[in-house]
């Protein structure tokens, strides 16, 4: 085995390899079941759950649910991390993300790569903005240089191209006047945007001495998380009984569960690479001795090569659509994008390294 050391380089390498691999798997198997019949609602069922059973695994078989705090608080006669306080709503704004990220990728007439530019791209602003949020009310000690604006500039245009000149559907509709895509995507922003803040908050206010503990924050965000969309779930299956809803999704969610398709053990199995990819993706966001513009980069990159592989191996082998020319375009302004937050970085490490001699 790779032996590297926390911190090092080789070490984020890994972690790539890592992030692109269960990505592909992802991003393929959402389409490779949609092809076999498999509903975006039945499928999510089966690879949420599957996700969250990982997530929980590795959690308790590490022993990830201990945060290392620098404040603990009481309530009833109960100690607890005062840092519980945030993470725990940042676990609800993942039980948002996760099953929206499948629901982005299983829209019918839209890519695996089209629905990455679009959610990276929003991630990257979004980055940007809690950035300089947390400038302004002095979390963060650092500003934002020339080129990670011009970097945002061309994220925003890449999203733009995206969602103007996408399909959505049999009518082909554009993306942006399809109700369930922008919902999706609406949804995905809001959560996605609460929670970076959340984790940039957690990296940016631990005390001297305190351990940076990115695995216990993930743990206990994850437990979060799976709490949520168990209480969830139990809403929706219960939905026609106790609210006499008899809206389509709701009832292609119950039947997942009552009347499972043949194939659902193989996709519960392929929903286990999600769940893997939560790790690897809240260690690079929080990977230690880097900035989160370095480490952001880093994910956001990895994951849009990796979206373009699916999409290409899908087109190669399940028949799915060629990428189309405003695919690539977007997906080159996201590169020019990457190109000005490298710059930046760069700028970075340079001003870090004079301030430290």
């Amino acid at each position: 085995m790779w032996k590297t050391e926390e911190g090092s380089t080789g070490r984020l390498v890994q972690l790539c390899i890592g992030y692109f691999f269960f990505y592909v798997v992802t991003g393929v198997s959402v389409k490779y079941f949609q092809g076999k019949g498999m509903s975006d609602i039945e499928y999510n069922v089966y690879s949420t759950a599957a996700g969250t059973c990982v997530c929980l695994g590795v959690t308790f078989a590490k022993g990830w649910y201990r945060l290392e705090s620098s404040h603990k608080a009481t309530v009833l006669g109960v100690t607890f991390p005062s840092e519980l306080y945030y993470i725990v709503p940042s676990g609800i704004c993942t039980a948002v993300v996760i099953p929206t990220t499948t629901l982005m990728y299983s829209l019918k007439g839209v890519s695996v790569m089209v629905a990455m530019v679009i959610m990276r791209g929003a991630v990257i602003v979004l980055s940007r903005l809690v950035d300089e949020i947390q400038i302004r009310k002095g979390i963060l000690k650092k500003r934002v240089y020339r080129e990670e604006n011009l970097g945002v500039a061309f994220a925003i245009s890449a999203v733009a191209m995206t969602l103007f000149f996408s399909k959505n559907g049999e009518a082909e509709t554009p993306f942006y006047k399809s109700v369930a895509a922008m919902t999706i995507l609406g949804s995905y922003v809001t959560a996605y945007a609460i929670r970076i803040y959340i984790m940039n908050y957690f990296k940016n206010t631990r005390p001297p001495g305190v351990k940076l503990d990115n695995q216990g924050f993930l743990g206990n965000e994850q437990m979060s998380a799976s709490a949520t969309l168990l209480l969830t779930a139990v809403v929706l299956y219960n939905a026609p009984k106790w609210f006499g809803s008899t809206a389509p999704q709701i009832a292609q969610f119950v039947g997942a569960i009552q009347h499972p398709k043949p194939e659902w053990p193989w996709a519960f199995l392929s929903g286990t690479s999600f769940g893997i990819v939560a790790f690897f993706s809240v260690f690079i966001f929080m990977f230690k001795g880097r900035t989160a513009t370095f480490a952001g980069l880093v994910n956001r990159l990895t994951s849009l090569v990796a979206g373009t592989t699916s999409t290409l191996f899908v087109w190669a082998f399940l028949g799915g659509k060629p990428p189309k020319v405003h695919d690539w375009a977007a997906l080159a302004l996201i590169f020019v994008a990457v190109y000005f937050l490298t710059r930046a970085e760069k700028r970075r490490a340079e001003e870090l390294k004079a301030s430290a001699g």
